[in-house]
């Protein structure tokens, strides 16, 4: 079983997401931001799902200085109930993979 954590509003990582869902319900764009090592030192190897509960379109964005890779540079999650994985590779950088738009 995975721990949801549901965010009604833009929302930054924190340590204890480490494994959890993170549910965005908003109505409007919003935005989930992965901080820093420095910030927030998840152990390389960690996994995040994302899930866009609500209709506005949820983006993530890596914090100054962390790097975040999608195939085909797609960072916005593809609509109302589409889900995506974060997977930390490296020190400030993350991989994403799912149902994701340009």
């Amino acid at each position: 079983s995975v721990t949801i954590n549901t965010q009604v509003d833009d929302y930054t990582l924190v340590l204890t997401d480490g494994g959890k869902l993170i549910s965005m319900n908003k109505a409007t764009a919003n935005t989930l931001t992965i901080p820093t090592n420095a910030s927030v030192a998840f152990a390389t190897g960690t996994r995040i799902g994302v899930l866009q509960y609500g209709a506005g379109e949820t983006t993530i964005a890596g914090a100054v200085g962390v790097t975040v890779n999608s195939e085909g540079s797609a960072f916005s999650l593809a609509g109302q109930y589409a889900m995506c994985m974060l997977f930390k590779i490296g020190s400030n950088t993350w991989n994403i993979e799912g149902n994701l738009v340009v």
